[in-house]
């Protein structure tokens, strides 16, 4: 039975560099990826990963990581490239090439971005045993793979609080990418949140079948948006990219009009910025469900770099580990008050135990 775990990101986030200063690793044992412990030979802890098909620049969960890998680098002097770096995929056929290419790289830490690359780096974890993985979003059973998991389930249920409480129309919606375990959690504690404080609320579900399909994403929500939903949470990476631009659009040609994208994974207040035709600039964020893939990367790879790799361990992180949640000042401009204290009040209620959201 793998152990799980909930690490102290508050303690992360406050100790700032958290031992990464300390330098890099020591000698790495000839048999560490059969044990899923080890350290590094070299003077440098070096980290890489490899993107799903959504892009490393998918506004959304790959760039997170990336965001977590490159703050890595640049605390502890690395160069991109030698130190850091990452492959994109353009297609599934890209994760166990690009897995092998970083690992025949000799890079210490090689993450696989999402839960689609999981066969690829169980396969690739087998082939190159004195290679340290991680997989995120998903569970791996090897014991030189670490699995980073979150409880996205936590932090939608509090944008369907908000949600709920700001509809005007009583009708909201919810975009996935592709339907799966993972993405349920996002659908499931959305709706959740909604009806908590909204039971007349109706939430229309659909899903794109692609992270990567920006033009399925603003098809979808046009349709939404003309069935009279005036919010639209998305858990659908690079095709959420056509959630916000549908939204843009329909604003740029009825100022007026009040309608609004929940974001996903990153704050996303910056995908939401328009001009209607006059110049006037708006935003269509309403908020956003932060899931701090950043922090989690950075995290475990601190923890390799000081000789802690927790191979063949499940980390969990949520709103305790302060690393899901809602977006912070100064992008909840659009929230009230009243909606900002009841987001706190079930947030508490969540952390307590009051309430335990379920993820199917």
């Amino acid at each position: 039975m793998k152990k799980k775990h909930g690490l102290a990101l508050s303690l992360v986030l406050a100790a700032g560099t958290l031992l990464a200063g300390c330098g890099g690793g020591t000698d790495k044992n000839e048999d560490a990826g059969g044990e899923g412990g080890g350290e590094s030979s070299k003077d440098n802890f070096t980290v890489a990963m490899v993107t799903d098909v959504g892009g490393v620049d998918d506004k959304s969960f790959n760039q997170s990581a990336w965001e977590g890998i490159q703050e890595f680098g640049k605390e502890n002097n690395l160069e991109k490239g030698d130190g850091f770096d990452y492959l994109q995929s353009t297609s599934d056929a890209d994760y166990a090439t690009n897995l092998n290419t970083l690992a025949r790289k000799d890079f210490d830490l090689i993450y696989g971005i999402g839960y689609q690359l999981q066969g690829a780096v169980d396969e690739i974890a087998q082939q190159q045993k004195d290679a340290h993985f991680a997989i995120v979003d998903s569970v791996v059973e090897q014991p030189n793979v670490a699995s980073i998991t979150f409880k996205e389930h936590q932090g939608s249920f509090l944008v369907g609080v908000v949600a709920g409480l700001t509809t005007k129309t009583n009708k909201v919606g919810f975009v996935g990418g592709m339907e799966s375990d993972l993405i349920k959690k996002f659908e499931v504690g959305f709706v959740e949140g909604v009806k908590a404080v909204n039971p007349e609320a109706k939430v229309d579900i659909q899903y794109a079948g692609a992270f990567d399909a920006a033009d399925k994403g603003k098809a979808i929500a046009s349709s939404m948006y003309g069935a009279g939903a005036d919010i639209i949470y998305h858990a659908a990476g690079g095709t959420g990219n056509g959630v916000f631009s549908e939204a843009i659009d329909l604003k740029v040609e009825d100022p007026d009009r009040e309608l609004w994208v929940i974001g996903v994974d990153k704050d996303q207040y910056e995908e939401g910025n328009g001009k209607t035709k006059d110049g006037e600039e708006f935003n269509v964020t309403l908020t956003s469900m932060v899931k701090r893939v950043d922090v989690a990367v950075k995290d475990l790879a601190e923890k390799g770099a000081v000789g802690e790799f927790p191979g063949g361990e499940i980390l969990e992180y949520g709103i305790e580990e302060e690393a899901i949640g809602i977006a912070p000042a100064p992008h909840d401009e659009h929230l009230t008050d009243d909606v900002k204290a009841k987001v706190k009040e079930y947030q508490e209620k969540i952390l307590n135990g009051e309430i335990e959201v379920p993820t199917k």
